[in-house]
C-alpha cells in the first residue's frame, strides 16, 4: 500500500491563479488535486498548509473514504467552500494516485464508461444579440451540441457572462472588486428577443442554454421563464439565490422551462431539498468546491432517484486538474447531462499538460491511468499569484445586489 510522504501547495497564475496540491508516496506515485476557490484562493492554500497536510502524512494513501471522513468529520467547523475545496484536492489527488497504481484512468475505477463521451457547451459572450448569435455560429462550425447565449443588455454598460475574449469569460480581474451595475427590468425585456432571435440563426437541433447568475426573485424567475417557453431551453440556471432552497417552488408552479443550479454548492445538503422535490433539473455542484469525486458522486447519486442529472461547473476558475476529474466523473456516472466546458489560456495549458480532448460537441477524459493531468512545477514557477477578485454588483440607485 502506497503511504503518504509529503504533500505541498503549488499556487501559480498563469493567465489566472490556480492552486494545486500535489500529494506524494513512498511508491514514487503522486497524485495532484485541485484546490482552486476564485478570488479567496490563499484561504484555501492555508488551510491545506497549515492544517490539513500535517494529519495526511504517514497515511494510506489508498484509504480514499477514510480520508475523506477524516477530514469532514474530524473538523468541528464542517463544510463551507474553504472547507469543501480543500477537501477536494485531497480527494482528487488520492483518486489520480489509485488509478496510477492501478494503471487504469479513474473512470474505469468508478465502474467504467457510461458513454462515449461527455455532451458539453460552450459560451456565446456578445456586446449585443447579433454578437452573440455570431459566438454561437462560430460553436456549431467546431462541432458543439450546446451552447450558452449571454448577450448585453440595453441601457446596462457590463453584462454578466459578457467580454472581450471569444470563447471564455473570466470576471476575476483587478486588485480591488470591479463594481457593475444592474437593472432587472432592462434584462427582463431583453432576454426573450435574445433567445427568439437565437432560435430564428440557430434553428431547433443545438441546445441553447442561459445562466441568470442568482439577480432574480423566484416570482421573477418564474415568469422569465415562462416567457422563454416558447424557444425550448435545455436549462435556465441559477435563476435565483438558492439559500432558501424552498424559493424554487415557487419557480415550478409557473414555468417548464428546465431549471439548474448549484455551481457555488458545497455538499449534498444544499442541495437535498430541490433534489428530493424535485424542483430542479440539473445539479450543477462542481468536484473542487463540492468535496471532490467522492463526495459529488453521493450527491449524483440522490439526484438519479429523483430523474435529476448532472451539470457540472466548468468556468476557467477550475483549473485542468478539476476539469480532468469532472469529465471522469462524468463519463462514469449514469445520469450525467451535460458538461460546461470554458477554455483555459494556451499558458495554463502548458502549465497542466492534460489528457483530455474535444471532438464533435463531446470530450473524454483520456485513457491515461489516474486522472490523467499534470502539472509543470518548474512553468508553473514562473507565474507568480495575483491576487484578484470577482465583481460586486449594485442596483441602479446604489443598492448592493447579487453578483
Amino acid at each position: 500500500m502506497p503511504r503518504i510522504t509529503s504533500a505541498r501547495v503549488i499556487v501559480t497564475c498563469p493567465g489566472r491563479n490556480f492552486v494545486t496540491l500535489k500529494i506524494e508516496t513512498d511508491q514514487g506515485v503522486y497524485g495532484v488535486g485541485d484546490a482552486t476557490l476564485n478570488g479567496r484562493e490563499l484561504a484555501v492554500a492555508s488551510y491545506l498548509e497549515d492544517h490539513v497536510i500535517p494529519c495526511l502524512i504517514g497515511r494510506d494513501a489508498h484509504r480514499i473514504e477514510d480520508i475523506w471522513q477524516y477530514l469532514y468529520k474530524g473538523a468541528y467547523w464542517r463544510r463551507g467552500p474553504v472547507t469543501m475545496s480543500a477537501i477536494a484536492a485531497v480527494d482528487m489527488a488520492l483518486w489520480d494516485i489509485k488509478g496510477k497504481v492501478a494503471g487504469l484512468p479513474v473512470y474505469q475505477l468508478l465502474g467504467g464508461a457510461a458513454r462515449e463521451g461527455c455532451m458539453v457547451y460552450g459560451h456565446a459572450n456578445g456586446s449585443d444579440v447579433e454578437e452573440t448569435i455570431e459566438r454561437a455560429h462560430e460553436y456549431l462550425e467546431q462541432g458543439y451540441k450546446a451552447v450558452r447565449l449571454q448577450s448585453g443588455v440595453p441601457g446596462l454598460a457590463a453584462t454578466y457572462g459578457v467580454s472581450g475574449e471569444r470563447f471564455y469569460y473570466e470576471p476575476a480581474k483587478g486588485s480591488l472588486p470591479e463594481e457593475t451595475l444592474w437593472s432587472t427590468s432592462k434584462y427582463m425585456r431583453h432576454v426573450p428577443e435574445l433567445f427568439e432571435r437565437g432560435r430564428e440563426a440557430l434553428g431547433w437541433d443545438i441546445h441553447l442554454l442561459h445562466d441568470v447568475h442568482h439577480r432574480l426573485t423566484p416570482i421573477e424567475a418564474g415568469r422569465l421563464g415562462k416567457d422563454l417557453e416558447p424557444y425550448r431551453l435545455f436549462w435556465l440556471e441559477d435563476a435565483t439565490p438558492a439559500e432558501n432552497q424552498a424559493g424554487f417552488r415557487l419557480i415550478r408552479q409557473h414555468t417548464t422551462t428546465p431549471l439548474a443550479v448549484g455551481e457555488i454548492f458545497n455538499s449534498v445538503w444544499d442541495a437535498k431539498q430541490l433534489i428530493e422535490e424535485q424542483l430542479i433539473d440539473y445539479i450543477r455542484a462542481t468536484v473542487v468546491h463540492a468535496g471532490g469525486i467522492t463526495h459529488l458522486r453521493r450527491i449524483a447519486g440522490l439526484a438519479d432517484l429523483y430523474q435529476v442529472r448532472t451539470g457540472c461547473h466548468g468556468a476557467t476558475d477550475l483549473s485542468p486538474v478539476s476539469m480532468a476529474a469532472a469529465l471522469n466523473f462524468g463519463l462514469s456516472v449514469p445520469n450525467f447531462g451535460i458538461q460546461e466546458y470554458m477554455r483555459h489560456s494556451a499558458e495554463t495549458d502548458e502549465v497542466f499538460p492534460h489528457a483530455y480532448s474535444l471532438s464533435n460537441g463531446l470530450m473524454h477524459p483520456g485513457d491515461k491511468p489516474g486522472l490523467g493531468v499534470d502539472i509543470d512545477e518548474a512553468l508553473a514557477a514562473k507565474y507568480a499569484y495575483k491576487r484578484a477578485y470577482l465583481p460586486v454588483n449594485r442596483l441602479e440607485d446604489g443598492t448592493m445586489f447579487n453578483w
